[in-house]
């Protein structure tokens, strides 16, 4: 999760009036806030993931209209834009799931059907934050990430997101403060090769297979730890997975959106 989380923050960054409108509006850049601010969307996840029906709806209408009041401002040309316009939150979504389906994939969580399976379902946490549509399979995702692509770019605002994940500051934990380099570094190397060459890194096909190799090793490493305690809803998706494994082997995704 912290690899495809961070995964989807660089992403992200490379929508130029997405990072703009994050910078201008975020406490992710305030040192003094920036944990807490990662906490709530944390939280917000978590329960869009595991939560009721109601708890989702309660937290996607908070985020919802949160959104619905910011404004960004773009320097390139002068002119202001909502956050919550669809091109926008398409982005966000659709970089965020595809990272969590892609790091698990290669880090053997999931099989193809399964990575299908995961994208299809998140359907349903698109449109809690306002979208009708959105890729549904690893196939959708690619064409619309390859139709994408012409709009991304590396602006200052996205170098300066990634230095703070390689140089994190604030109240975070310490554990905290020296695990993020590290699993930023991973994160880089999972991007697609097209992103990692915006990012001024070599789009080798080794690279590929190497992390490949880490994320798998990660995995194996993570396995044998034992389950930190959680709130109820985790806990039951916990054992959805461990019996689903028992019967399946690769895993299916959790459901999205309620439960």
């Amino acid at each position: 999760m912290w690899v495809g989380g961070l995964r989807a923050l660089l992403l992200q960054s490379l929508h130029p009036r997405v990072m703009r409108g994050t910078y201008q509006n975020s406490a992710l850049f305030d040192p003094a806030k920036a944990w807490a601010r990662f906490q709530r969307t944390v939280e917000f996840v978590g329960t869009r993931t595991f939560g009721s029906t109601a708890e989702v709806e309660t937290a996607a209408a908070r985020v919802r209209g949160l959104h619905r009041r910011l404004r960004g401002h773009d320097p390139d040309t002068g002119e202001s834009f909502r956050l919550d316009e669809p091109e926008h939150l398409r982005w966000v979504h659709s970089t965020e799931v595809d990272s969590y389906a892609q790091v698990a994939l290669r880090a053997g969580l999931l099989d193809g059907a399964g990575a299908d399976r995961y994208l299809a379902e998140s359907l349903r946490a698109a449109r809690v934050i306002g979208l009708d549509d959105a890729p549904t399979s690893r196939a959708e995702m690619a064409a619309y990430m390859q139709r994408m692509r012409p709009r991304l770019a590396l602006t200052d605002e996205a170098r300066l997101a990634v230095g703070n994940l390689f140089a994190p500051k604030g109240h975070a934990p310490t554990l905290v403060k020296l695990a993020i380099p590290t699993v930023a570094l991973v994160s880089l190397g999972t991007l697609p090769r097209w992103a990692r060459r915006m990012y001024g890194l070599p789009g080798l096909p080794t690279t590929d297979l190497g992390v490949t190799a880490t994320l798998r090793a990660l995995r194996s490493a993570t396995d044998v730890l034992p389950d930190v305690p959680a709130p109820p809803g985790i806990e039951r998706a916990r054992r959805l997975v461990r019996s689903a494994d028992d019967v399946s082997g690769p895993r299916s995704a959790p459901r999205i959106g309620g439960g």
